[in-house]
């Protein structure tokens, strides 16, 4: 089960990742909206199934997130793990929240209010993955470079909330889902070692 979700999870960070360089690349230098405008750099029309696919992301980075929390082996760890995983489902509320404010301005009450739900959702990821990567560097029983991995998307995460509000958002969300792609990665790989150990045991037995 928990392989399920990080699999899930990796969808998620993966496609997360592709999405920010192709809007950095792409979707930016082609839009004609100004970037005073909440949906930019989308149109208004393209804006609502854009929203809705971020949506869906947050929900596949959410279940990546449960894999962590349960990977867990300490207090800190899972608190951490839990923090981070209900900041995914603000996150996703947030991009849903969205939809009805697309043509406001950034200066405007509701899209000021849904910009804070956003920062609260990055801020409580960064705290989050802080905590159970702290957790994770003090536990005996993660090794190797994937004890590095929550702290590494904790610390990006960190970053992203000063790139929130500057054009480099897109750029910096893909890194973000990059190291997601690294916890998670981290997560699956070793729990297929764990599951592995018992039986080289009983060979050497």
């Amino acid at each position: 089960m928990n392989r399920n979700l990080t699999v899930l999870g990796l969808v998620g960070a993966a496609v997360t990742t592709l999405t920010g360089i192709a809007v950095e690349a792409v979707v930016k230098p082609a839009s004609d909206i100004s970037d005073k405008v909440w949906s930019y750099p989308w149109s208004s029309d393209a804006f609502v199934p854009v929203s809705i696919g971020y949506a869906v992301l947050h929900l596949l980075v959410f279940f990546g997130m449960v894999a962590v929390f349960r990977a867990m082996t300490t207090r800190g760890g899972r608190i951490g793990a839990a923090i981070a995983a209900g900041a995914t489902l603000v996150l996703l509320l947030a991009e849903l929240a969205s939809i009805p404010i697309k043509d406001q301005q950034l200066d405007d009450t509701g899209a000021q209010v849904v910009g804070a739900f956003f920062g609260l959702g990055v801020a409580l990821t960064a705290i989050g993955l802080l905590v159970a990567g702290i957790a994770v560097l003090r536990s005996a029983d993660w090794t190797g470079w994937q004890r590095y991995a929550a702290l590494l998307a904790g610390v990006w995460s960190l970053v992203l909330i000063g790139l929130s509000m500057t054009s480099a958002l897109p750029v910096g969300v893909a890194v973000y889902g990059l190291t997601l792609c690294v916890l998670f990665a981290a997560v699956h790989t070793r729990r297929a070692t764990a599951a592995a150990e018992p039986r080289i045991t009983a060979r050497v037995d």
